[in-house]
């Protein structure tokens, strides 16, 4: 055997030795919800690196738009197409594969997810603003000094006594009184003994209120928390106070230079759920827009966190910032809530910081982390339509469309085999080993298999045959002028050449266009053929070559082909 033949089986089998590394299953880790805590588990299992597109497994289908509930938005358009992005980069960071995300019409984006069947995550990462914003609790005890003026206003506009509004006042605040849970440290204690102020108690030691002996609308169901701006109020009770402080006659009662944002997560004390909410100072130290990287981690003491690195200016601004705040309390406020507990700020932070989870899992971090990376939303968005969809196609469809691509590629080749004959046969080895070699690129670049992905495999087939053909006829036209077999293939691969390579790039760029402009199944088709074209040069040019130099080189004297 010669040294050239050697090197060209060395080639092949290293190519099918790659192939098959590609596309052996691996074992990975995969996070399910458990139906019944509703937690997430990890189990491990066994997976193909070849994946299966929407159409093939299903997944979540999600219709957004502009929300405006808030805000009129005067260029719907042009507001869908700056969130697009943002949308996009969101999900490509999610890590599925082949998604579709695209504007339909000019205030519409639709997303599909395939292989995603958590929908109320997927809703929550696309819909989430991610507009995160450092800002100091209040200190000067404000909404106190305003109290009794916002009760007054409740009481004019008699709302305590709203028909089916949750129940309010003393007898509520006795019913779920903290009982001294939210005692204040040493130091908070001084300052509420100082300023005269703090929950009452009752005989049974109950708190009922920040002023309850006023019998304020709001007072009543409102309790001191330990930290500055902070209070706390029974969960049953929050749709109430936000009616109250979203009267615009409250919002203009407020403390001035302040606001007011609800705590992300409820907290359970004794049998009690309570959601806190802080006053905070309107002007944010600084904002998610100097994050330059968010990534999650794990902390021995604080849990799940999100550690985040400024850019060099907003890191000099943080710098300057805190160092004016040196033992106040600065909540970290995410699209209007307030992440974890407010952090005390114990030195100057510059580039570098952290945001706790409080309790919430990994993939609560891992998507925090997204969001931040991925920006904020120029304009919030609302999920107008989401649903779990199975195999687009149908299973039935599915099973006749793959047997359809079977059967045509058997015609195929029998249809080789019976007009070449041994150089039939030869073509056909060849193409098991394009096969391989195409499913191994689809593997190595994350594509992802689609029933018109299965189309464009079943017509790079028959362009591998193409070129087989090509060469076919052209040894066979050398032959009938008398030249040797060993000289009629060397010809015969030589002059078919240039068609073999005309004929595959100008499908080649076809394949191109439909990548770069097309979207969702069109793609799939686009990166099937493209790697199957590549596939199909290497086994209709290489391998079917080395396969007839191997048999000349073991034929001895007089040769024919059966071709």
């Amino acid at each position: 055997m010669s040294t050239n033949i050697r090197y060209r089986l060395l080639t092949i089998l290293a190519l099918i030795a790659a192939s098959v590394w590609a596309l052996f299953p691996r074992t990975i880790t995969v996070r399910d919800r458990d139906p019944q805590t509703g937690h997430y588990v990890e189990h491990k299992e066994k997976s193909v690196p070849l994946k299966k597109g929407l159409d093939l497994q299903g997944g979540i289908h999600l219709a957004l738009e502009v929300d405006e509930s808030k805000q009129a938005v005067a260029d719907k358009a042009d507001a869908i197409n700056r969130a697009l992005k943002v949308v996009r980069t969101r999900i490509d960071e999610f890590g599925v594969s082949e998604p579709v995300v695209q504007t339909v019409g000019k205030d519409r984006i639709i997303v599909e997810l395939p292989g995603v069947d958590d929908p109320k995550r997927a809703e929550g990462l696309v819909e989430q603003s991610a507009f995160l914003a450092f800002q100091i609790t209040d200190k000067t005890n404000s909404l106190e000094k305003v109290l009794p003026r916002i009760d007054q206003i409740l009481k004019q506009k008699d709302v305590g006594r709203t028909p089916g509004a949750p129940a309010v006042g003393g007898d509520t605040a006795k019913s779920i009184g903290i009982k001294g849970l939210f005692a204040p440290s040493a130091d908070t204690g001084k300052a509420k003994a100082d300023t005269g102020k703090g929950a009452t108690k009752d005989s049974t030691g109950a708190d009922t209120g920040l002023f309850a002996n006023t019998g304020g609308p709001l007072s009543k169901l409102i309790q001191p928390g330990q930290t500055p701006g902070q209070y706390y109020v029974a969960k049953a009770d929050m749709p109430t106070v936000q009616t109250y402080l979203d009267i615009p006659e409250v919002q203009s009662a407020l403390p001035p230079g302040k606001e007011i944002h609800w705590s992300s997560e409820d907290e359970t004390i004794g049998n009690q759920s309570y959601r806190a909410f802080y006053v905070v100072d309107t002007r944010a130290i600084i904002t998610g827009q100097s994050i330059i990287s968010a990534k999650p981690a794990t902390d021995p003491l604080e849990g799940n966190v999100v550690e985040f690195t400024l850019n060099n200016e907003g890191g000099r601004h943080f710098k300057n910032e805190t160092s004016k705040h040196i033992g106040d309390y600065m909540a970290i406020v995410l699209d209007g809530f307030v992440m974890g507990q407010p952090p005390v700020i114990q030195s100057t932070i510059s580039t570098r910081g952290q945001i706790t989870m409080r309790g919430q899992p990994l993939q609560a971090a891992q998507d925090l982390a997204l969001v931040l990376n991925a920006g904020a939303l120029p304009v919030p968005l609302k999920v107008v339509e989401s649903r779990h969809i199975g195999a687009s196609l149908g299973q039935d469809s599915i099973n006749d469309g793959m047997r359809a691509g079977a059967m045509g590629i058997l015609l195929v080749v029998l249809v080789m085999i019976v007009y070449y004959r041994f150089s039939g046969v030869l073509a056909v080895a060849a193409l098991a080993l394009y096969v391989l070699f195409t499913m191994a690129l689809l593997a190595g670049f994350n594509a992802v298999l689609t029933l018109p992905g299965l189309a464009g495999l079943v017509l790079s087939v028959g362009i591998a045959l193409d070129a087989n053909v090509l060469i076919f006829e052209r040894i066979r036209e050398e032959l009938d002028r008398g030249k040797s077999v060993r000289a009629a293939v060397e010809e015969g691969f030589k002059h078919a050449m240039s068609a073999i390579i005309d004929s595959n790039v100008s499908t080649a760029l076809t394949a191109a266009v439909l990548f770069q402009f097309g979207t969702g199944p069109v793609k799939g088709f686009a990166v099937t053929l493209i790697a199957g074209i590549a596939a199909s040069m290497v086994s209709a040019i290489f391998v079917v070559r080395t396969f007839f130099l191997l048999w000349l080189s073991r034929t001895r004297g007089a040769q024919t082909l059966s071709i």
